[in-house]
């Protein structure tokens, strides 16, 4: 295993597929992020306007660098439909050699 703290995982979510799709293929078309992975039907409860709410969301699971994370933050908070995106980041300890290097050209 290699180090990995120059990478990131970011999570986003967002109302429906078709929008996790958008920001997705923005996100690949702009090399701010090497993948996206989408996961569909996950459950959110929340606290909103001081209301606890509910609502079918779509899980966002970006890698990208840490040098990449301005602009990817930007692109999403103009396109994202929410009034105040889930945008956040996991630091990353290690992974192996040869994904690092993919992880690293596809975000260039």
């Amino acid at each position: 295993m290699k180090s990995a703290a120059r990478f990131l995982i970011v999570l986003v979510t967002t109302p429906d597929l078709k929008t996790a799709r958008i920001l997705a293929k923005s996100l690949l078309e702009n090399k701010l992020a090497a993948c996206a992975n989408l996961v569909p039907k996950i459950e959110s409860h929340y606290w909103w306007q001081d209301k606890i709410e509910s609502s079918a969301e779509v899980l966002m699971i970006l890698k990208t660098r840490r040098t990449k994370i301005a602009a990817l933050e930007a692109l999403i908070l103009d396109r994202h439909p929410y009034d105040t995106p889930e945008i956040v980041t996991v630091s990353l300890n290690s992974g192996t050699g040869k994904y690092l290097q993919w992880l690293s050209a596809s975000c260039d």
